[in-house]
Parts: C-alpha cells; structure tokens; sequence
C-alpha cells in the first residue's frame, strides 16, 4: 500500500508542472498579442530573403524566328488554285513546287499569239521573196540598158574613126556620142535606183521583224506566266505562309506564299512600351528557344507602338542555333545593365521599379510589421532595393494590399 501512495503522488506534481507551463505559455502569447493583430498561416505567404551582389539588369520580351531574307510569291494573273502541294514549315530548294494554278483565258492568249507570231513570220518570208523578185527586175532592166549603152559606144568609136578618114560627115559623130551620153546617164541612174531599192527593201524587212519581235516578246511573256502557274520556292528556306486553300480563285498581285531563309535568322521580340527607353542598339541578350538559350544583340529598334509594346530586332552573335527555324516562339532578355554589390530581392507582387512601397518584413521568426522600402532597377526576377531594408532581411512577397491596416501580423505554423 505504501509503494502504491508513492506513485500516484509523483503523478500529480507532474500534473501540477504541466499545467502551470500551460498557463505560462498562455500568459506570453496573450501579452504579445494586441487587438489588432492578425494571424496568417505560414504555408500561405511567400517570403524573400533581401541580398547582396551583382545583379544584371534586363528587360524581357517575347517573340518569334524570322528570316533576314524573304521572298513573297504573288500571282500574275486572275487563276485558280488546283494543287497544294507544300503547307507551311516545309524545308524548301529553289525547284520545290508548291502549288498549281490554272488560268484557261491565258492559254487562249498565248495560242493567239502564237497563231500572230507565224502569221509575221509568213508575212517577212513572202515579203522577203517580193523583194527579191523586185530587185532581179530592177537588175535585169540595168543589164539592158547597160549593153545597150555599151554597144552605143563600141559603134560611136567606129564612126569616130570613119569621120577622120572622111567617110562619114561630123553630124553622124555627133549624134552617137549625144546617144552614147544618154544611154550612160539612164545606166547610172538604174544603178543608183537598185541600191536605194535594195536600203528600202532592208527597212522594209527590219520594220517587219521588229513587229514580229513585239510578238515573239508578248509570246514569250505569256509562257512565261503559264510557267508561273507551276509555282515554284525560288529559294532555299522555310516555306512560311501560305494564305490561300484549295479552290480559290486568285487576283493579279495577291499573295501566294512567303518564303524565309532558314540560316539568316533574327528574333523579333515585342517589349513593353514602359521600357523601351532603357534599350539601346549593341545590348547583348539572350534568346530561349526552349530548347537552348543562344546570345544576341539589339541591332535595331522600330519606333512604332502597337498594343502597348515595341518590336526590337535582335541577331544572333554565334550563329542561328540548331533549334532555331523561322516563325518559331522565343522569349528574350536584353542585358540594359549590371549592378555591382548590391541589395536585392525576388519581385514582390505589385512592386514596380523606382519606386516606393510599405512591406511586411518579419522581425522575428512569427512576427511581421510593415516597413516603407525604396525599390531601384529590376529584372524579370529580382529588384534592386535602395533603403529600407538590409542584407538577410526577410520580407513577404504575397500581396498583402488587404492588410495595410494591420501594424502587426502574427505568423503561424
């Protein structure tokens, strides 16, 4: 019975202790705690940690591959889309076909032509055989007149020696030699008539073949546009765009396709208007193909806004990644500038850059109070805090907007 008193007297003073640690405890918890604090479970805040070093200032954009060089296929007749044979993304060389067309009022064209083109070329033949069956009269007519003349003037020299010898009288002399100087005259001017005959018949023909040459080149043009039916790449790339469906009729300049080199590529990033100030051309980057990131630089910068953003243009410093292909979605971060030894933090929710904002830090393990912070630079994932806060500091990320009336928090596990 005595070992038994023993035992249970041990357990009510350990019951005792218990119960006055109990109440200690609460006793500290009610004298910390004042009306209007708040309790927030721990597993619902995100909470940053301030430090200290280099920080790499950058602005971030999104965007797409798009080749430096570009080829636009347009049509060049009203036609109608038969075939399709490539659709966008297809690897292309300068001979692939990648839709038909087909134009029936150009293949009536180009018979008539055809049809004139002969017709010209008939024409110079028969006009070619006139002129030479005109010319051979001319020279038959000039051989006449020449023998003629030359007969004239062996009888001329006859009588000329009859006279001297006093057989003939001087008047017959005469009258040879007049004839003679007659008949030399009508040589000489058939002579210069055929060679004018021949200059006009040689401009006569260059007129005709000239015409037949404005037939041949309107001929040709319109072969030319029947090959063009069969549309081909042109160039060796990525087949880019291709607006047009199977069956659709097609007007004289309205695009067919685009093409882009596959290895003269640049990223084209949209960035927010707000920042476009601290970019400058020959800023390095960093392109995400989500594959690989690659470095670049900022060559150029369009002054256009649209939907609040800017389009900057970057290229590539080592060459187009193997990843890389035209219209492909990247994402990119230009490099404006590099801090050295600095306080930084991970971006707290609705904190922008040179700016001010009231934050809860955490003094102690369980207890945040709001602290007025000075914010500098930033980058996508970390800003630059100028005053307010020093290295180990802890803060709360999570917006808390809906407490800005509470000077304490109590943080709860």
């Amino acid at each position: 019975m005595d070992i038994k008193k023993t035992k249970q007297g041990i357990s009510k003073k350990y019951l005792i202790a218990l119960c006055c640690a109990a109440v200690a405890t609460l006793l500290i918890v009610m004298n910390t705690l004042q009306p209007n604090d708040l309790t927030i479970e721990r597993s619902s805040l995100v909470i940053g940690e301030v430090k200290q070093g280099n920080l790499a200032v950058s602005v971030s954009g999104y965007g797409v591959l798009r080749s430096n060089k570009q080829t636009l296929l347009t049509a060049k007749s009203n036609a109608l889309v038969t075939e399709i044979f490539l659709r966008p993304g297809a690897e292309v060389d300068p001979d692939s076909i990648i839709l038909t067309l087909d134009d029936p009022d150009l293949l009536q064209e180009i018979e008539s032509q055809q049809m004139l083109v002969n017709q010209q070329q008939a024409a110079i033949r028969r006009q070619a055989l006139a002129n030479q069956r005109e010319l051979l009269q001319e020279e038959a007519q000039l051989a006449q007149i020449d023998s003629e003349y030359q007969t004239l003037k062996f009888r001329r020299i006859a009588e000329q020696a009859l006279h001297e010898q006093g057989v003939i009288a001087e008047i017959d002399v005469k009258t040879a030699r007049l004839r003679e100087d007659q008949l030399a005259q009508r040589v000489a001017l058939q002579r210069t008539r055929i060679k004018q005959l021949k200059a006009l018949h040689q401009e006569d023909i260059k007129i005709s073949q000239e015409q037949l040459g404005q037939a041949s080149s309107r001929l040709t043009r319109l072969s030319q546009r029947q090959n063009e039916l069969t549309v081909r790449a042109g160039m060796s790339g990525v087949l880019q765009q291709l607006p047009i469906t199977l069956g659709q009729s097609v007007l004289p300049g309205q695009e067919l396709a685009q093409i882009g080199s596959s290895q003269d590529l640049q990223a084209l990033i949209r960035v927010a208007q707000s920042k476009v100030d601290q970019l400058q051309v020959g800023q390095k980057a960093i392109v995400d193909t989500r594959r690989e990131k690659v470095p670049a630089e900022v060559t150029r910068i369009t002054p256009q806004v649209q939907d609040g953003t800017v389009e900057v243009e970057l290229s590539f410093t080592q060459g187009v990644p193997q990843s890389a292909r035209a219209e492909l979605n990247v994402l990119a971060d230009i490099q404006t500038q590099a801090l050295s030894n600095v306080l930084y933090v991970e971006k707290p929710n609705n904190v922008n850059a040179h700016q001010s904002a009231e934050l809860f830090t955490l003094a102690q393990a369980t207890l945040a109070t709001p602290t007025n912070i000075r914010f500098g630079e930033e980058n996508d994932q970390f800003i630059q805090i100028i005053s307010g806060a020093n290295m180990a500091d802890r803060i709360i990320l999570s917006d808390m907007s809906l407490y800005r009336d509470h000077a304490r928090i109590q943080i709860i596990q």
